[in-house]
C-alpha cells in the first residue's frame, strides 16, 4: 500500500509540475520574438526603457523555463541510477544557468520589482537564495556529500517552482479575497517562495529524523 501511494504521489508530482511549466512556456513565448509592450512589460515602461534592465528580463525569462524543465529531471531516481553521466550534465545545466544568469538577473528585476519596500526585499533575498541553495548543492556534490546536495536542490528547487507558486496563491487570492492588485501582489511576493521553502524544510527534517 505504501509503495502504492509512494508511486501515486510521484505521478501526481509529475504530472502537476509538467502541467504548470507547460503553462509557463506559454507565458515565456509571449516575449519571442522580443516585444517591449506586451504582458508584464507594460506595466514597467519605465524599467525597460534602462539597457540593463532589458538585459535582465529577457536573460531571466528566456534561461528560468529552462532551469524550470531541468529541475523536473534532477528528482529523478530513475534517471539518477540509470543514467548518472546524463543525470550530472542536466544538473549542470541547471546550476550554470541559476548562477550565470537566471539567479543575478532576478536580482536585477528584485531591485524594480513592483511594490514599496518589502515587495522588493523579498526578491531580492529570494535571488540570493536561489544562488547560495543552488552553490551549496553544487560544492557538496563535488565533496560526494550526497544528502546534503540532495537536500540543497531540494531547496533550490523550491525557489525555482516559486514562479508556479505565485501565480497559484495570486489566482486563490484573487477569486476569494477583495483586495487590491498591489496589495495582492505584496503578499505573494512572498508567499510565492516562502510557502515552498516551509514545505521543503519539514520535508527534509521528516527524512533526517528517519535515518
Amino acid at each position: 500500500m505504501n509503495l502504492r501511494n509512494n508511486w501515486l504521489l510521484k505521478m501526481t508530482y509529475y504530472i502537476g509540475i509538467s502541467y504548470f511549466t507547460y503553462l509557463m512556456i506559454l507565458i515565456t513565448i509571449q516575449y519571442i520574438p522580443i516585444d517591449y509592450d506586451i504582458a508584464f512589460l507594460k506595466i514597467k515602461q519605465d524599467e525597460i526603457a534602462l539597457d540593463y534592465y532589458k538585459i535582465a528580463f529577457f536573460s531571466h525569462v528566456y534561461t528560468s523555463i529552462f532551469v524550470l524543465i531541468l529541475g523536473i529531471f534532477q528528482f529523478s531516481t530513475f534517471i539518477r541510477n540509470r543514467f548518472s553521466r546524463l543525470h550530472k550534465t542536466l544538473g549542470f545545466a541547471y546550476v550554470f544557468l541559476i548562477l550565470f544568469i537566471a539567479s543575478p538577473s532576478g536580482f536585477v528585476m528584485a531591485i524594480h520589482a513592483n511594490g514599496d519596500f518589502w515587495s522588493k526585499l523579498s526578491f531580492v533575498i529570494q535571488a540570493v537564495l536561489w544562488f547560495v541553495f543552488t552553490l551549496k548543492a553544487l560544492q557538496f556534490a563535488k565533496q560526494k556529500a550526497w544528502k546534503k546536495h540532495q537536500n540543497f536542490m531540494l531547496r533550490s528547487y523550491a525557489l525555482t517552482l516559486s514562479a508556479i507558486s505565485l501565480r497559484l496563491f495570486k489566482l486563490l487570492i484573487v477569486n476569494t479575497l477583495e483586495l487590491p492588485p498591489m496589495d495582492t501582489y505584496k503578499i505573494v511576493a512572498w508567499l510565492g517562495w516562502v510557502f515552498n521553502i516551509v514545505v521543503v524544510e519539514i520535508y527534509i527534517r521528516k527524512e533526517l529524523r528517519r535515518l
